[in-house]
C-alpha cells in the first residue's frame, strides 16, 4: 500500500459510537445488523462479524466507526458507515477505547 497524505486522512470523520441493537441479517450467516449511538444521531451498519460476534454480546460494546463513509446496501438493507476491526487470523477483532467515552467522540 502506498502512502494517504496527512489532508486525506484528515477528510475521514472517525468517531466512537456505542451499539445499542444489533441482530443476524436474515438470509446471511456472516452479516449483522447494528443501531449505533453516535451521540447526535444514530445510525445503521451492516458488518461482517456474524461468525465472530454473538448479536446480543455487542449491545453496549463501544466502538469506533467510519461516519462519513458513503451508504452502501448489502442484501438490500442501507449500511450508514463502517466499524473498525484489526483482523487476526481471518478472524475480525473490533476497535474500542481503552475506557468509556461519551458517544460520538472523535478519534484523531
Amino acid at each position: 500500500m502506498g502512502y494517504v497524505s496527512f489532508s486525506d486522512f484528515k477528510k475521514l470523520d472517525l468517531r466512537v459510537g456505542e451499539i445499542i441493537e444489533a441482530e443476524k441479517v436474515e438470509g446471511s450467516r456472516k452479516l449483522v445488523r447494528l443501531v449505533v449511538n453516535l451521540g447526535n444521531e444514530r445510525r445503521q451498519l451492516i458488518a461482517g462479524v456474524a461468525e465472530y460476534y454473538n448479536p446480543e454480546d455487542l449491545i453496549g460494546k463501544q466502538i469506533v466507526v467510519v461516519a462519513n463513509l458513503q451508504p452502501r446496501k448489502f442484501m438490500g438493507i442501507e449500511s450508514q458507515g463502517m466499524l473498525l476491526a484489526a483482523v487476526v487470523d481471518g478472524r475480525p477483532v473490533l476497535l474500542s477505547p481503552e475506557e468509556k467515552v461519551p458517544p460520538g467522540t472523535p478519534v484523531s
